[in-house]
């Protein structure tokens, strides 16, 4: 089910999350984050498992029936005798058998590299982190093409090898971010120290008369005032 037909089911052709959630369980449909890299199920990849080992068990039969050919000629070479005649078509017939097995054992063994080589690098990709998973499908066809040596189920020279690519395709991997310095606590350190400046310039404050200055006055006043 796609996401078209969940929102076909809704009455008013709008739905809620929740809505969504329910009606996306109930028939059993699966979404995911293709930023994610997830963009093969478990089960298709089991699946492409079992295929291979199907591919690779039928390769062998092949072989093993090859074999039995070769053997039951080689009964019938021997049966012949010195009758030149079978033993010439015999020869001929042995001879060719021979080489075709010989070009499908070099086939069926090259095709295990290859197949070894593609899941080794399917594998390392997966080991990384992309931008996108078009950069990852490019990175994965630069590898294969690049046909890296291996040591064992190892690539040798892979991380040479994305160093190289990854300066060709800059976009291809998320910057990291440098972590900024923490903030330091103590702000007075460096903030600015208090200046003292001196009073603005004018008229001296006047000083203010003593108690005994007022009675005096007031006294000299009350004087002033029986004249």
């Amino acid at each position: 089910m796609n996401i078209k037909e969940i929102f076909d089911k809704a009455e008013s052709g709008t739905l809620t999350f929740a809505q969504f959630e329910e009606l996306s369980k109930a028939d059993g449909a699966k979404f995911t984050d293709l930023s994610e890299g997830k963009y093969v199920s478990k089960a298709k990849y089991d699946d492409d498992i079992v295929s291979k080992d199907n591919s690779i068990a039928q390769l062998n039969d092949t072989i093993k029936q090859r074999d039995k050919d070769l053997s039951e000629l080689q009964t019938k070479l021997n049966d012949a005798g010195t009758d030149a005649t079978k033993l010439s078509e015999l020869q001929t017939s042995f001879d060719s058998l021979q080489t075709k097995y010989a070009e499908a054992t070099k086939a069926y063994q090259q095709q295990l590299e290859d197949q070894k080589y593609k899941f080794a690098v399917k594998e390392y990709a997966n080991s990384l982190e992309f931008t996108s998973q078009a950069a990852k499908r490019d990175f994965i066809r630069a590898m294969n093409e690049e046909k890296l040596k291996m040591k064992g189920d190892a690539l040798i020279g892979a991380d040479d090898f994305k160093s190289v690519w990854s300066a060709d395709n800059v976009d291809a991997f998320p910057v990291k971010q440098e972590a900024q310095p923490a903030e330091t606590s103590n702000q007075g350190a460096s903030a600015p120290k208090p200046q003292f400046v001196g009073t603005t310039p004018g008229a001296a404050p006047q000083k203010q008369p003593s108690l005994s200055e007022m009675m005096r006055a007031a006294n000299e006043q009350s004087g002033a005032s029986n004249f």
